[in-house]
């Protein structure tokens, strides 16, 4: 563990990250009560979409902070108040995880759900649906780089043991380090970023709104307007 340690580099970043979570964009079709014809319900969600206001912001958030904090609570304080064991924490400490892009972000999440599908039986050979949140979060932080390193620790890596992070996770923790850069385990060449100091992250604003629909061995991404806009292999997850 020292001998990685000495080989790493700080990087100084300023600039937004994204944080991907479950959320529900219509608990039932608004539309659905219109007309019986599918595209055009398609259209009715285009229009919804197009004319939705940007995320509550006050200009007297004394008398409206309870809307800034919900924003602050999904998109920022939430892993940190309800902590769970990941690729850096044994649960003992929140970690927050961000992506650099949008792909990157998909491929981390749609892992994870897919994983939380096999371990209710059967579910993974259903059609099933979920909506997905992106936000944009600001960062200031000198986060630890781990990029580098990847080649020659493939732990870093590991597509399901989580061990060997924990352990690094521990003492970042420990010494007080405000969070670390790393390269995707799940999308070749992407980046990821685990923050463990809540104060390195602000201005949190809504990125966009997918859909991932797990169909055969296939997990289709749509965007709001109901077109796919990614596909993701089930057999890339574990390759």
């Amino acid at each position: 563990m020292d001998q990685l340690f000495s080989h790493i580099t700080v990087a100084d970043i300023h600039h937004d990250l994204l944080r991907n979570i479950v959320a529900l964009n219509e608990s039932e079709n608004p539309f659905d009560d219109l007309s019986s014809n599918t595209e055009e319900w398609f259209l009715a969600r285009q229009v919804e979409s197009d004319a939705r206001p940007q995320p509550y912001q006050s200009h007297t958030p004394e008398i409206h902070r309870s809307f800034e904090d919900a924003l602050w609570l999904n998109a920022i304080t939430w892993p940190f108040k309800n902590r769970q064991t990941s690729r850096f924490s044994d649960s003992s400490f929140g970690v927050w995880y961000g992506s650099d892009t949008l792909e990157t972000s998909v491929h981390e999440s749609a892992y994870h759900w897919f994983r939380g599908l096999l371990c209710d039986a059967g579910f993974e050979t259903e059609e099933v649906t979920i909506d997905r949140k992106l936000y944009a979060v600001a960062c200031d932080a000198a986060l630890l780089d781990f990029r580098s390193v990847a080649a020659n620790y493939p732990n870093l890596l590991h597509k399901t043991d989580y061990t060997f992070t924990q352990s690094i996770g521990a003492r970042i923790h420990r010494e007080g380090h405000p969070g670390l850069i790393t390269l995707s385990a799940r999308h070749h060449e992407g980046v990821n970023y685990a923050v463990l100091n809540p104060n390195v992250l602000y201005n949190p604003r809504q990125h966009s709104q997918l859909s991932y629909r797990l169909h055969g061995q296939t997990i289709t991404v749509e965007d709001t307007t109901g077109v796919p806009c990614m596909e993701i292999a089930i057999d890339a997850f574990w390759s």
